[in-house]
């Protein structure tokens, strides 16, 4: 596929599976847009893509926000004129056995990985009908199989999967394919922030439980969303690919 021209709005695009997405986009010669709530994380994620930086931008917002929403893809088209694909990689976790959850932990988690990749498909919709582009939203293992002390993180990723195949069958009329990856622990800032106790033996904890004994790369997991992005994906909507060492075949 011919990248050139093409523009990629990425939300949770400053670290991550985001950032990963951003860097391979970017070297196929994409222009990105990266979003984030942080604006020195977004000044940091620039200055590591290097000379990769000059067909990105970075817009600050929180996607739990539908005017931030608004705002980032309104900003896409003020900068590069056109929007042929998104994907909503803004996610907020959380591990809390249910007896312990308040109103407010489930609703932070409801807030960004549900509301925030409802909120931006939306505001995204008609750009997207126009140039017939592609969706490619970023659950969880968590979102096919349970997780004991996770129940409600994963109600919101189980969330985002029906989602995905709804909004296919809804646009699908439109030229608009929709799609989700369901990676498991991928190495990113996040886990990393996560293992901080006792880093070794949780990694070897968590290694344990994939078939192929590693974590994943971010870059592993852009790589899929970069090809269903793709016209070599063109027959592909309303799927959730495990992007997941094996995990969820256990």
């Amino acid at each position: 596929m011919n990248w050139k021209n093409k523009v990629i709005l990425i939300s949770g695009g400053t670290s991550g599976i985001g950032l990963a997405t951003a860097r391979i986009l970017l070297g196929k010669g994409a222009c990105v847009v990266i979003n984030g709530r942080d604006t020195a994380r977004g000044e940091e994620a620039l200055a590591q893509l290097g000379t990769l930086a000059g067909n990105c931008q970075f817009v600050p917002g929180d996607v739990s926000r539908e005017e931030a929403c608004r705002h980032m893809v309104q900003e896409t088209l003020d900068y590069f004129g056109r929007l042929d694909g998104l994907v909503t990689s803004a996610g907020y976790y959380e591990e809390e056995l249910l007896e312990n959850v308040t109103a407010q932990s489930a609703a932070r988690l409801f807030a960004t990985n549900v509301y925030g990749t409802i909120f931006l498909c939306r505001e995204a919709l008609e750009p997207l009908k126009k140039n017939r582009g592609s969706i490619v939203m970023v659950s969880s293992d968590a979102g096919l199989q349970g997780n004991v002390g996770c129940s409600v993180y994963s109600a919101t990723k189980g969330a985002v999967v029906s989602f995905c195949k709804s909004l296919a069958l809804e646009l699908a009329p439109h030229g608009v394919r929709v799609n989700c990856v369901c990676p498991g622990d991928v190495k990113t800032p996040l886990l990393s922030r996560q293992m901080t106790a006792n880093p070794d033996e949780t990694e070897e904890s968590l290694r344990q439980q994939y078939p192929l004994y590693r974590l994943a790369e971010a870059s592993e997991v852009g790589e899929v969303i970069v090809f269903l992005l793709s016209q070599a994906a063109s027959y592909m909507t309303a799927t959730a690919v495990p992007v997941d060492g094996g995990l969820t075949s256990w």
